[in-house]
């Protein structure tokens, strides 16, 4: 009798309980993660970056107080967490420090590149070539800063949120590294 019950009880909960995890170009995507202080991040959105042809990294953005706007996303103070998992076979150092200084230069304003300088140039010095599975983690923690793990080796932190900002409008800004990329981050 206890063994039926708990069986239904198996049964029913399978139905009942939400899916934990998405499985997107491959890549097994979690709808809720936790930071190293114990906030829970809820999925946002995906998406894919794509340049010619080739599919480069699956792109996963949790936020503490999820949104569909991306000026909302970028000026909210909660915790957020930017996911790159590398779908190409190899991208290499200087690619990925181009492609930064590419995504700072069209979405900051002249007055962010200056007083952000510094930042981005420690930022830049943390990379290294990755490759196929491998991750950058881009973990922002408020009154910490942007946690940066490459290939699940930690690189270091950069403090204070002006500069998350600035990464963050890499994705979300006025020039996005993709416009249906930065829809899929948004949620929509």
């Amino acid at each position: 009798m206890i063994a039926r019950l708990l069986t239904a009880l198996a049964v029913t909960l399978m139905f009942v309980l939400p899916v934990q995890a998405l499985e997107i170009a491959g890549v097994d995507v979690a709808e809720e993660i936790s930071q190293r202080d114990g906030t829970i991040l809820q999925l946002n959105g995906t998406g894919l970056r794509s340049k010619f042809v080739f599919k480069v990294y699956l792109a996963m953005l949790y936020l503490e107080n999820k949104s569909d706007n991306a000026e909302s996303v970028i000026n909210d103070a909660g915790g957020k967490q930017m996911i790159m998992h590398f779908l190409y076979s190899k991208v290499g150092k200087e690619d990925l420090v181009e492609a930064w200084n590419e995504g700072f230069k069209n979405n900051g304003s002249p007055q962010q590149l200056d007083t952000l300088k510094e930042e981005m140039e420690t930022f830049n010095a943390m990379f290294e070539s990755v490759k196929k599975g491998d991750r950058i983690v881009l973990d922002y923690i408020p009154e910490t800063g942007t946690q940066v793990t490459i290939a699940n080796r930690e690189r270091g932190i950069i403090t204070g949120k002006a500069f998350n900002d600035l990464l963050l409008s890499i994705w979300l800004g006025k020039k996005p590294v993709g416009k249906d990329l930065r829809k899929g981050l948004l949620g929509k």
